[in-house]
């Protein structure tokens, strides 16, 4: 992999938009992760536009709606060069209580357009590039939720369709009903379960990937300590991979991909980065840096050139498999299609 063709932009998918070549997943500046600074979170949209990142990634269940009217916000207050360049990738379906949990998705045609109606309020916009639920509604087949999709697509109100966290055959089933750009599901050098059917489908029928938690929550970042104390509300505080031995085990890999980084002049979350850039033009990275210090960190893996050597280091440090523990607790991997 050479610095020119890592900076070069990728498509998502056949039909879909070309974006830069990672995207800035804003999910942390409102939820899940504890505190974050409103200000600081605005900013850091502000450089990343900068520096030339097109894709925002958001849900509109992220803080219940805060984090659509954040992104509002930024792009409100950006120049107007900056506010064109931008894509709104947006995630809809999940259902929440007052107190912050999930009950559930709804995938029904009526609820994908009332979903739509409120995030195009929030965002202050006439239109979403992408749109997507973010997990299939297990009552509605995903037929009837990607048509709906498409009727908005036909209305003007969505660019183009995605979807999120979806197995092989259920992309098969929604790319018969109408296009799809790109699926978005998690990738990284401790989360490669989609290279054994989903990834080889995706490229068969011309979808892209937006991979996220290509850092596994930070887990794989460089910067996770053992003796860490996360915040309240903090997802991790109930992740498996971070639990216990759990995180020992993983973070002892980390130590392992340090020492490739170290010889690469990089850090570890950007040689990280850097492998999920290295699996192919078809695939977008989402970092979901809160501050600018961390993005700048991330669009620092842009400027790491992988060589074949280089690949079978990393993939040595970390090899397929070697993570201990579930990306997600056993109640929420239940909600996922791309685990069936």
């Amino acid at each position: 992999m050479n610095t020119n063709a890592t900076l070069r932009p990728r498509p998502l998918g056949a039909t879909g938009p070309s974006v830069f070549p990672l995207g800035l997943g804003c999910m942390g500046m409102s939820a899940l992760y504890g505190e974050s600074d409103r200000t600081e979170s605005i900013a850091t949209i502000h450089a990343a536009l900068d520096a030339g990142v097109t894709l925002l990634d958001t849900g509109d269940f992220y803080g219940m709606g805060h984090n659509e009217l954040l992104i509002n916000d930024a792009l409100r207050t950006a120049p107007a060069a900056l506010r064109a360049q931008a894509l709104t990738s947006v995630k809809f379906g999940a259902l929440r209580t007052v107190e912050g949990g999930f009950t559930g998705y709804d995938g029904r045609p009526d609820a994908v357009k009332n979903f739509a109606a409120y995030s195009l309020q929030r965002l202050g916009t006439d239109h979403i590039d992408v749109y997507r639920i973010a997990r299939v509604d297990p009552d509605v087949p995903v037929e009837e939720t990607v048509g709906a999709i498409a009727e908005l697509v036909e209305a003007g109100h969505v660019r183009h369709i995605g979807l999120s966290e979806v197995g092989a055959a259920t992309l098969r089933r929604a790319a018969a009903v109408a296009p799809i750009a790109d699926l978005q599901i998690e990738y990284s050098l401790i989360s490669r379960g989609i290279e054994d059917e989903i990834l080889p489908t995706a490229r068969e029928l011309g979808i892209g990937v937006t991979a996220y938690g290509v850092l596994s929550r930070g887990l794989i970042s460089g910067h996770f300590t053992h003796d860490r104390e996360l915040a309240p509300g903090d997802f991790r505080g109930m992740s498996p991979r971070f639990q216990g031995d759990n995180l020992h085990h993983n973070l002892n890999l980390v130590e392992q991909l340090r020492t490739v980084a170290e010889r690469k002049g990089a850090s570890v979350a950007q040689i990280a980065i850097a492998w999920v850039l290295s699996r192919g033009e078809d695939v977008v990275p989402l970092v979901g840096a809160r501050r600018r210090d961390r993005l700048a960190e991330a669009l620092g893996a842009l400027e790491v050139s992988l060589e074949a050597a280089d690949l079978l280091a990393i993939e040595a440090a970390v090899p397929v498999g070697a993570a201990a523990g579930e990306r997600y607790p056993q109640a929420q991997m239940a909600h996922l299609d791309s685990e069936r």
